[in-house]
């Protein structure tokens, strides 16, 4: 593996690393678990683009390899995004119980 390919994987771990972080998946630097999808998303466009943009001019295993991270990322995406949903809607659930709760007393009251 030469010089260059050495490096493009090095870039992709970071892309690759930075996403598990955003997903919540690995803990930063300083220690904290923290989501953030959108940086997630965007990181994976990165990482297709730079598979599109190299397709010819990388080695198959090299390409394979971020393929396949990509994928992994891909599937995690989905699975938080999912997760994120459920708890919005759990959320909401809570927040109706509790006007539900406070308007039957109101209402009680008179």
């Amino acid at each position: 593996m030469d010089k260059n390919d050495q490096q493009l994987l090095q870039l992709i771990y970071m892309f690759h690393t930075s996403a598990m972080q955003g997903l919540g998946k690995v803990a930063d630097p300083t220690g904290k678990i923290t989501r953030n999808l959108e940086y997630v998303s965007q990181t994976i466009d990165l990482m297709e683009m730079l598979l599109v943009k190299t397709k010819g001019n990388i080695h198959e295993d090299i390409e394979k390899m971020i393929t396949q991270m990509i994928s992994e990322l891909k599937l995690n995406y989905v699975d938080e995004k999912s997760k994120s949903v459920e708890q919005k809607k759990e959320e909401v659930k809570e927040k109706v119980k509790v006007k539900k709760k406070t308007t039957s007393k109101k209402k009680t009251k008179k």
